[in-house]
């Protein structure tokens, strides 16, 4: 078989984490799969869209139901969720889900209400078939009036070492319930003055060394090793953000060569405002990145996935893509999917 039929047949849609509105799986998400191959959905409650919690989920037994439907999917696609605790927690305890506290107040809770907690929500979080859990948080708390984490306590403390300690605890609820993690927000955003979903965030004053590290030393020990990456920009490293930065991402992979890296949602407005979606998704392969994250809440873009699925396979015939670079990222969701088969 020759190169060209091998990037022909290679699976792109291994690439992406995709969202769609709706209690069940559409019928484009479908064709998706079946055509492209698909790494993994993200659900949500809120929809901004219809400006109502009317999204993803209902009721406990409605998501358990739209989980196994995107399992059944082609390629058995992963389900992600965003489930921190406090403002950020998708599955709400007024809809009949396990209650689950900020990350500042959490760290506030004795050692065994902690634990308690942690393994109600994880539990729960597997027998619904969620796989990958965006969490834990490990941005430390650098600035109590960043609008995106002080400000709505999603950094579980200032102190370095108590982020370390609770996400080491996150981690072990996790792995015993058989539940992915996933670090964010990388280098750590904790620092930063502006909402990242508004604009790209300028964090090269504002990021302690130790906070890099703390990625390097938590991501393999967490079951599902993998981390999420910021639209941050840090100077010192590249003007580009980090979701685009090779040189971002490259200290990430010399670091943690087999850990997954994750963008955060393509559609925010920094990159939107730059580039777009389907430009800003291939300059983020490019650079380094192994799964793409596309909610289609904050945009309506679900009809557009295709056409995006294609401008990757058509730039890696192209040779502007690196064949084997995206094979190993493909690679790495694989690991990811085994994780989970059983």
């Amino acid at each position: 078989m020759d190169a060209i039929s091998e990037v022909i047949i290679m699976p792109v849609g291994e690439l992406f984490i995709l969202g769609f509105f709706g209690k069940v799986v559409p019928d484009w998400l479908e064709v998706f799969a079946a055509r492209y191959g698909l790494g993994g959905v993200i659900l949500f409650d809120y929809s901004c869209r219809t400006l109502q919690y009317d999204n993803n989920i209902d009721s406990p037994e409605q998501v358990q139901r739209l989980c196994a439907e995107i399992s059944a999917l082609p390629s058995a696609p992963m389900v992600f969720i965003d489930q921190e605790g406090g403002l950020v927690r998708r599955p709400k305890e007024g809809r009949g889900f396990a209650p689950l506290p900020s990350a500042k107040e959490f760290n506030l809770l004795a050692p065994d209400e902690k634990r308690a907690i942690l393994t109600a929500s994880f539990a729960e979080m597997r027998q619904l078939g969620i796989h990958f859990d965006f969490a834990p948080v490990i941005d430390v708390d650098d600035n109590p009036d960043n609008p995106n984490i002080g400000k709505i306590k999603r950094s579980y403390s200032a102190d370095i070492a108590e982020v370390e300690a609770n996400a080491l605890l996150v981690g072990e609820v996790a792995q015993a319930q058989c539940v992915g993690l996933c670090l964010k927000h990388f280098p750590g955003i904790g620092g930063a003055i502006v909402d990242s979903h508004q604009e790209f965030m300028d964090i090269s004053g504002a990021l302690r060394g130790q906070q890099e590290e703390l990625f390097y030393s938590l991501a393999p020990r967490l079951f599902g090793d993998a981390v999420l990456v910021s639209h941050a920009i840090v100077r010192q490293w590249d003007e580009r953000p980090m979701t685009l930065s090779a040189a971002g991402l490259g200290r990430l992979r010399r670091r943690l060569p087999d850990t997954l890296l994750i963008t955060d949602d393509m559609q925010m407005q920094g990159l939107q405002k730059a580039l777009g979606t389907r430009e800003a998704c291939l300059q983020s392969l490019q650079a380094g990145i192994d799964m793409l994250c596309i909610g289609n809440n904050l945009l309506d873009q679900e009809h557009e996935m295709a056409g995006t699925a294609e401008y990757i396979m058509e730039n890696l015939r192209d040779g502007i893509l690196s064949a084997s670079a995206i094979e190993q990222s493909i690679a790495r969701v694989g690991a990811r999917k085994a994780l989970f088969a059983a």
